[in-house]
């Protein structure tokens, strides 16, 4: 379930109610008269099925609501009422499977927008996964593909690609092409000082490294772990199940790619700066066509139920 606070002009609060109840999903409604300050208007509340909340966002959107009051939308943990189970039951589907395109996007906006903790987090991210790839060491590459914040900006470029929103998808490009560059950049420095105080030597790149030398070695196998990666996160997003991105973040090669290509450009090693290049590209071209397709079968089977 989910629960809606309504701030809303006076003059606008019948139409509001008439909306709410004529909703198929709904219960727990209040109006409180002439309670809001700022802006001015009545406190209108209730709660929701998740399957009918997007179609009721949008009304409520389509009455200016969004722009002369306010629209806040909670998640319930738990909700101890007949009359809520009642609601769920009448709202068509499921909300598992129910994608609030609102609550997508907003969360989108701020994961892709290229901000100091995005870039921080994927430059440590990178030189964590410059360590793991020069020791060859899988545990360091896991957990740099847990640091990394990439899934965010990825998903942002999904969801504008659907909902053909062109500042979305540009906010999102240039964080992806911003921080990566950035990323790389700094980490080549970072190889760098790290060989001069003798932590890293071209001898540890050169060598046979059995559980890390797939990370400049691409094939249709890590197209095909990308895609997969790109259909459960874009899944876990629009159905909340957030823990999924755990699994998601670590089954993609983008950070550690980047990392070994910037080793890689530090001792001139540019076959494997090409072959890191190319194992990039191919995550995130893959993650971005399976989210894109996925988020498009979403909108078209659930634009059919409703």
């Amino acid at each position: 379930m989910l629960h809606l606070r309504l701030i809303v002009p006076a003059d606008r609060t019948e139409a509001v109610v008439r909306t709410i109840e004529k909703t198929v999903g709904t219960t727990h409604l209040v109006v409180l008269p002439g309670a809001a300050r700022d802006p001015a208007g009545d406190v209108v509340m209730c709660d929701v099925a998740r399957e009918a909340g997007d179609g009721l966002l949008g009304e409520l959107r389509g009455l200016g609501l969004d722009e002369t009051g306010s629209i806040a939308v909670e998640n319930i943990d738990l909700s101890l009422s007949k009359r809520a189970d009642t609601a769920e039951e009448e709202a068509p589907g499921e909300g598992a499977d129910a994608v609030l395109w609102e609550q997508l996007a907003d969360a989108t906006h701020e994961e892709s927008t290229l901000s100091a903790t995005y870039l921080a987090f994927l430059v440590i991210a990178t030189m964590i996964a410059a360590c793991g790839v020069v020791l060859d060491n899988a545990i360091l590459i896991v957990g740099a593909m847990a640091v990394g914040p990439e899934f965010g900006p990825l998903a942002g470029l999904c969801t504008a690609l659907v909902r053909r929103a062109p500042r979305l998808a540009a906010r999102s490009a240039i964080a992806l092409l911003v921080g990566f560059a950035a990323a790389m950049a700094l980490t080549t420095g970072f190889s760098i000082a790290m060989d001069a105080v003798g932590l890293f030597g071209r001898d540890m790149l050169e060598r046979a490294r059995p559980n890390t030398d797939f990370i400049w070695k691409p094939d249709m196998f890590s197209f095909a772990v990308a895609v997969l990666a790109g259909i459960a996160g874009t899944l876990s997003l629009t159905s909340a199940k957030s823990g999924a991105l755990v699994g998601v973040a670590i089954s993609v090669t983008t950070v550690p790619a980047a990392a070994n290509a910037a080793v890689a450009l530090g001792y001139g090693e540019i076959d494997q700066m090409w072959g890191s290049t190319e194992q990039l590209l191919l995550n995130l071209v893959g993650i971005v066509v399976a989210g894109t397709l996925t988020l498009g079968v979403q909108k078209v089977l659930w634009g059919r139920r409703g």
